[in-house]
């Protein structure tokens, strides 16, 4: 299977947004862009924020949407266009609901789950046939409860776990950058023993 060639972090533009369990995606994008030494630059013909990393010989694209999570699929065709990037060759970081704060897991294709901005990138691909990281941020308990919950802000307990999968998450990217996603998966959703 081909590398990655573009890592998009789905969330919603703006200071009131920022901590929100909904940026997840964000806080992936910052903290790869900040471990790489990389910046961003916004692209009005991508409706995103985006940066050029260097990782495993190879350049890969970081983008934000800047878009509000509903119409991130705006900015992803503009991006999978532009750059030439076929939708098998990119990585959508989002938070999932359904699973727990720190739970991080990779996926290939398969449904949307209810996640607004995935729902809007399958609108306009047609398809889910691209790879997924999970970041999990819990589920409130009662889905009237959802939208306060994914739009607020996490626990400090919650946020720490979110942000140690994140870490967790680029141990194995280096793998999925290569295409070796069977590898990355195998080494992100072993659970690990204590202390290691």
């Amino acid at each position: 299977m081909a590398g990655l060639r573009l890592i998009v972090g789905l969330g919603n533009p703006g200071a009131e947004h920022l901590r929100t369990r909904h940026n997840a995606g964000f806080w992936f994008a910052d903290a790869l862009a900040q471990r790489e030494g990389a910046r961003f630059g916004f692209e009005t013909k991508l409706s995103a924020e985006t940066a050029k990393l260097a990782v495993e010989g190879g350049t890969v694209w970081l983008q934000k949407p800047t878009t509000y999570m509903n119409k991130s699929g705006v900015a992803v065709a503009a991006a999978l266009r532009y750059w030439k990037i076929e939708p098998e060759e990119m990585l959508v970081v989002h938070d999932d609901l359904d699973l727990p704060p720190g739970a991080v897991r990779l996926k290939f294709d398969g449904g949307h789950g209810g996640q607004n901005g995935l729902r809007d990138i399958f609108a306009h691909l047609g398809h889910g046939r691209f790879h997924r990281l999970r970041l999990g941020i819990g589920h409130p308990g009662h889905r009237d409860k959802v939208t306060p919950w994914v739009l607020g802000r996490p626990s400090v307990a919650d946020e720490n776990a979110i942000l140690a999968a994140i870490g967790e998450a680029f141990d194995v990217l280096p793998l999925a950058v290569r295409g070796e996603f069977e590898k990355a998966m195998q080494s992100l959703h072993t659970p690990r023993a204590a202390g290691a």
